[in-house]
């Protein structure tokens, strides 16, 4: 019987230098559909203002209409990576296209804040099938070595400068029409996507098995039991009732998801890919790092506004001079693994990124720009164009063909939920700041979330170093 991959077009072939026909192609469509989900983490955050004030939001409720998206998001990763593997990666990628652009509109024409936060969760559900298919169908058609290096180096700046491009295009359409334009904008750019990728995309082979449903739930509902817990304890404290039953309840289910997982014959989460003592250390600095880098752009953008007074335009701008040189070393980062080693990049990214991330913490009422915002960006954009390409090949590398799903919409899955678990801290901490006025309280909760964001990041550093360098070279001495 033929297989689905055997009746792939011609063009799809790899090259003998790894590259299949048409590569730049499909690297194109792979990268503008993950920018379409990047950009959604992260256009909404200079409409943050905008939003609060349509549909009043509080300081806490804010949150939600990020955590909505990257909790569902990162909860449903793990199936969506499965659901690649039992359909086929090109089929489920064409699904989930549709599922994301189709509740965009929803996100868009939004009118209640329930409205707005569902319809954000309903928005992670395709991003959550979408982003795992996106990364295991470039895994699967660039062979490892340096053809992989080249298109991972374009993912992963994609990575990078979705998160920074997505507050200038949300200033923008902020500015000039309102921040619902932004979400409209999927629409059109998913129908392109989806003609491409019927004609260019290769299908992979369709594998039984079946869903582990009760690993997803556990994962998901557990997950956003820890976040409502941490985000009543800005409300209510730490020791309230409605804080420590959702914590409790979310520790009890994650650590069933563990047990499940350890017993199921087809688990979302296969224990097997945390043997590698690199993989292992390449999930955790991920969960930090993007936990870190969450925290950035939720506060530093609402900081310009409020402190600064500037438009959501300005606010976009204002992070140019991150978004800049996040693109320049990004895209050089195939050059420098061909002369540095890997572990040495990555180590050298996220002590920039701390570094920059420490500096802009310092933030209060009469921090100029120049020299508290732009030079402390500068930084935290070189930083996060040299680790993103090194953590994503850390976090895939060495997984076998058959966990290829389970193993790219694992990377996700940190790198979401790490970002919603670590922004409900950094707001539940800012929020225990007050000084008695509006203007003063966002400058110094900004100040105390940076903070926060720069330990994470020096936790980070310490996770590279633990367990990430030594493996890597363990791994080459073998190699010899």
């Amino acid at each position: 019987m033929t297989t689905t991959a055997q009746r792939a077009p011609a063009h799809t072939a790899a090259r003998p230098n790894g590259t299949p026909a048409h590569a730049t192609l499909i690297l194109a469509i792979i990268c503008v559909s993950y920018f379409m989900v990047i950009l959604d983490n992260s256009i909404v955050f200079t409409g943050l203002p905008q939003i609060r004030s349509d549909m009043g939001f509080s300081e806490t409720g804010l949150s939600w209409i990020t955590n909505a998206y990257v909790l569902v998001f990162g909860g449903l990763l793990l199936l969506g990576a499965r659901a690649g593997d039992l359909f086929g990666h090109r089929r489920v990628f064409l699904f989930s296209l549709v599922v994301f652009s189709l509740t965009s509109l929803l996100v868009g024409a939004a009118q209640t804040q329930w409205w707005l936060i569902g319809a954000r969760a309903l928005q992670g559900i395709g991003a959550a099938v979408l982003a795992p298919s996106a990364l295991s169908l470039l895994t699967r058609s660039f062979a490892e070595g340096r053809a992989r290096n080249r298109a991972m180096a374009a993912y992963s700046a994609v990575a990078g400068l979705g998160a920074a491009f997505g507050l200038v295009v949300g200033g923008l359409v902020a500015d000039l029409i309102s921040w619902r334009a932004g979400f409209f904008l999927n629409v059109p750019v998913g129908v392109v996507m989806v003609v491409l990728a019927l004609r260019f995309l290769p299908e992979t082979e369709r594998r039984q098995g079946r869903f582990d449903i009760t690993g997803a739930v556990l994962a998901t509902l557990g997950s956003t039991a820890l976040v409502l817990g941490i985000v009543d304890a800005a409300d209510f404290g730490w020791t309230a009732v409605l804080t420590l039953v959702p914590l409790v309840a979310g520790a009890l289910m994650l650590g069933l998801f563990v047990r499940v997982e350890r017993r199921a014959a087809q688990p979302i989460v296969p224990l097997r890919l945390f043997a590698s003592r690199e993989r292992s250390g390449a999930y955790l600095t991920r969960m930090l790092y993007m936990g870190a880098m969450m925290g950035f752009f939720f506060f530093t953008a609402q900081f310009v506004q409020s402190v600064y007074h500037w438009t959501p335009l300005q606010a976009g701008l204002a992070f140019l001079p991150m978004t800049l040189v996040n693109f320049v070393l990004a895209v050089q980062i195939p050059r420098l693994l061909e002369r540095a080693a890997r572990p040495l990049v990555l180590l050298t990214g996220v002590v920039l990124t701390t570094l920059g991330m420490a500096w802009l913490s310092r933030l209060n009422l009469h921090t100029p720009y120049l020299t508290g915002v732009a030079l402390p960006m500068v930084l935290i954009g070189a930083g996060q164009g040299l680790t993103l390409g090194p953590l994503t090949s850390s976090g895939v590398d060495g997984v076998a063909p058959a966990d290829a799903g389970a193993g790219s919409g694992l990377v996700n899955t940190v790198h979401q939920i790490g970002s919603a678990l670590s922004l409900s801290i950094l707001t539940a901490v800012a929020a225990s700041v007050s000084t008695g006025h509006a203007t003063a309280d966002i400058a110094a909760r900004s100040g105390t979330a940076l903070t926060g964001s720069a330990v994470l990041l020096a936790l980070a550093v310490v996770t590279v170093l633990a367990l990430i360098v030594p493996a890597r070279a363990s791994h080459n001495e073998r190699s010899l």
